[in-house]
């Protein structure tokens, strides 16, 4: 499989990346990261961005396990 962006993280659903990216900037909003107005995330801490990382993860993981036991 070749990269053309150079990038190893490929979307199992590609057409979701504007809904994720969406949902990284509310998650931010959500435990109180600020996210510059440029959208640039190279400014902040490594320590912002993996809290965000991790809990978008911790996140879609309760809504896979509520969706699992079908309470959506």
């Amino acid at each position: 499989m070749s990269r053309t962006n150079g990038s190893r993280n490929q979307k199992a659903v590609p057409e979701a990346k504007g809904a994720l990216n969406q949902f990284k900037y509310e998650i931010a909003d959500e435990i109180g990261i600020k996210v510059p107005d440029n959208g640039y995330w190279g400014e902040m801490t490594s320590r912002e961005c993996g809290s965000v990382g991790g809990y978008m993860v911790k996140k879609l993981i309760m809504m896979a396990e509520e969706q699992l036991i079908g309470k959506r």
